[in-house]
């Protein structure tokens, strides 16, 4: 019996990265877990497959956070298939890192249409279904407390999604509903598309010397979506190492 058994989350970008780690953590707590894609259906399948070998239980669910039918489509199919949901964790995010005078209209529908817009919708719709109890985390980035050449729209784009986050924790706390950001630092994914010589000047000023893991994450998030959490909501957790 882990912390979570019984309980039903959602996670979206959850085919790889930090996503696919805090699909498998969750699971791995005794939750079933919605492992979400965008166009990569063989990855999720993957991580469904590797769950229900561990006795877990998973279903996949093909959707963009960026579309709001989607979103919906997305929910609707965690409840059908697997009953009211418990928890939800928005890991999805697209990246661009250009030096501002670089950055083009297309590069800033590219960020914002998933890490702002997609905040909006995923938050909307975990508002109106979430029961009462439950646990939602956004994710942001370091980015918005410390300032990464070349890293503004993102970062940007980012701190939206911790706005809304943060703004939504005050709505449905009446509720008994945690909303909580997690704000990795730099982490070993195939996302990680920052110039090795900015990645390298990172890991030196981290005091533990080295690329975050997503499993390192995961287990952050695995513990704000328990019980054990339940008095913390509203906060921005800097799962990186301890970077400033």
């Amino acid at each position: 019996m882990g912390k979570l058994t019984g309980k039903v989350a959602v996670v979206t970008a959850s085919s790889r990265g930090i996503g696919r780690a805090v699909a498998k953590r969750l699971s791995r707590e005794g939750a079933a877990v919605v492992v979400n894609y965008v166009s990569s259906p063989e990855k999720a399948e993957a991580v469904v497959q590797e769950i229900t070998a561990a006795g877990g239980q998973a279903i996949v669910a093909q959707g963009s956070v960026a579309n709001q039918r989607d979103v919906r489509h997305l929910f609707e199919t965690a409840e059908q298939q697997l009953g009211a949901i418990d928890i939800v964790v928005n890991v999805a995010g697209a990246s661009v890192f250009k030096p501002h005078t670089e950055l083009t209209d297309e590069d800033f529908d590219k960020v914002f249409s998933v890490n702002a817009r997609g905040a909006m919708y995923i938050l909307q719709e975990a508002a109106k279904r979430i029961k009462d109890g439950g646990r939602i985390v956004q994710f942001s980035t370091g980015g918005t407390m410390m300032p990464i050449s070349a890293g503004g729209i993102y970062a940007a784009s980012k701190a939206a999604g911790e706005r809304f986050a943060f703004a939504l924790a005050k709505e449905i706390g009446h509720r008994q509903v945690t909303v909580n950001v997690v704000s990795p630092g730099v982490t070993n994914t195939d996302g990680l598309i920052m110039p090795q010589e900015a990645v390298d000047q990172l890991i030196q000023q981290t005091p533990l010397g080295r690329l975050g893991q997503p499993d390192d994450v995961a287990n952050v998030v695995a513990f704000l979506v328990s019980d054990d959490a339940h008095w913390l909501t509203g906060q921005n957790i800097q799962a990186n190492g301890g970077i400033l």
